[in-house]
């Protein structure tokens, strides 16, 4: 029985290093995955990349784009055995509903990997609705700079700033984000820095 996953963490915690992985374990066994990424991440240009030097081809998704049709009709030519999604946080609710008709409809399991909340501490609207839709919900973990579980994210500006304010989504890695756990994060917040 197929069903509707939701891996996510902070940054850093291996999403992607998982991804490719489960791909991978489906390639060996002579399986045909389709691997997504979000249009709007354009670092990997096309590819789910891993900050441990792995990646793997992928398609883009972006908003207003039907999931559900496009995998259904890549089903009905060859088929698929998995779908993984990276970066799935910037799925929209619609297609969130799609990825849970390709589960129930096709009864392909469909794998996200994604952040839960952005550097304010507030979920991702794809995150959300994964949240509340997916089968099983499942925790990638990573530290904090202190030894505890890094639950959460701040963004930093050129001069170390923790910024408190912004968009909701702007690209970046390490230079950019850094995973904390609650505690630091409140302080980061509070004291507009880093205490590390």
């Amino acid at each position: 029985m197929a069903k509707l996953y939701f891996y996510y963490s902070t940054m850093n915690a291996g999403k992607s290093t998982a991804l490719l992985q489960a791909a991978h374990n489906y390639s060996e066994r002579g399986m045909r995955a389709l691997i997504y990424t979000a249009q709007l991440d354009q670092r990997g240009g096309g590819r789910v990349a891993s900050r441990i030097g792995i990646s793997g081809e992928a398609r883009h998704f972006g908003p207003g784009q039907n999931l559900f049709a496009e995998i259904a009709g890549e089903h009905q030519q060859e088929t698929l055995n998995c779908v993984l999604l990276d970066e799935s946080q910037f799925l929209t609710a619609p297609q969130v509903q799609q990825l849970a008709r390709v589960v129930d409809d096709l009864d392909i399991p469909v794998l996200c990997y994604g952040l839960r909340t952005d550097f304010r501490g507030e979920l991702f609207p794809g995150s959300a609705q994964l949240l509340a839709w997916a089968d099983n919900l499942v925790e990638i973990k990573t530290i904090c700079h202190c030894g505890r579980k890094a639950t959460m994210v701040v963004r930093v500006g050129a001069d170390d700033a923790v910024e408190r304010e912004g968009a909701q989504v702007e690209i970046g890695g390490n230079e950019r984000y850094v995973p904390l756990c609650r505690r630091h994060f409140v302080e980061a917040l509070r004291d507009g820095r880093l205490d590390t």
